[in-house]
C-alpha cells in the first residue's frame, strides 16, 4: 500500500530533523564566534552563491528583506570586513556588495562541516539503506518536483 503524502510529511520531517542536527554544532561553530544574526548569514551565503557583486536592492528582494533591513545587515558585515561596498560603475547610487576573502572564508568553513555530517551519515548507513536512498534520491532529483529557484540559498 503506498505512503500517504501525510505520512511521507510526517517522515521526512524528522528525517530532515535529526540529519541536519547531526553537524549543527559543527557547522554554526564558526558562525556563532563571529555574532552573526540569522538575517546577516542568509545575506553571507546569498553573497556566495553569486560571481557578481549584488545590488544592496538585489539582496533585499532576494532575501524577502526591506532596503532598510538589507542596508542595515550589509552595514553590519562591512564592520566585521566580511563584506565590501563600492558604488556600481554604472550607476553611483546603486552600492554594489560583494564578499570579502575573510566572509568567503566563513561562509566555506560552514558549508564544509556540513558535508562532512552528510559524508558521516553515508558513510554510517548499511550498504542495502545506502543503495535504496541513492535509488530513490537519484529519482526524485531526475524527475523535476525538486527545481532550484535562482536564489535558493544554499548552506550546505
Amino acid at each position: 500500500m503506498p505512503a500517504e503524502p501525510d505520512d511521507l510529511f510526517g517522515v521526512l520531517v524528522e528525517f530532515v530533523t535529526r540529519l541536519m542536527s547531526t553537524g549543527e554544532s559543527d557547522g554554526l561553530d564558526a558562525l556563532a564566534e563571529s555574532d552573526l544574526s540569522f538575517s546577516q548569514a542568509r545575506t553571507l551565503f546569498l553573497l556566495t552563491r553569486k560571481t557578481e557583486p549584488m545590488p544592496i536592492h538585489s539582496i533585499a528582494d532576494a532575501l524577502g528583506l526591506s532596503m532598510a533591513a538589507a542596508g542595515r545587515n550589509v552595514d553590519q558585515l562591512v564592520g566585521l570586513e566580511m563584506v565590501e561596498r563600492r558604488e556600481s560603475p554604472v550607476d553611483r547610487r546603486v552600492k554594489l556588495v560583494s564578499l570579502t576573502p575573510l566572509g568567503e572564508e566563513l561562509a566555506t568553513q560552514h558549508i564544509a562541516a556540513k558535508h562532512e555530517s552528510l559524508k558521516a551519515f553515508t558513510h554510517a548507513l548499511p550498504p542495502e539503506q545506502r543503495d535504496q536512498l541513492h535509488r530513490a534520491l537519484t529519482d526524485i532529483l531526475a524527475g523535476g518536483a525538486l527545481r532550484p529557484g535562482p536564489d535558493q540559498e544554499t548552506c550546505l
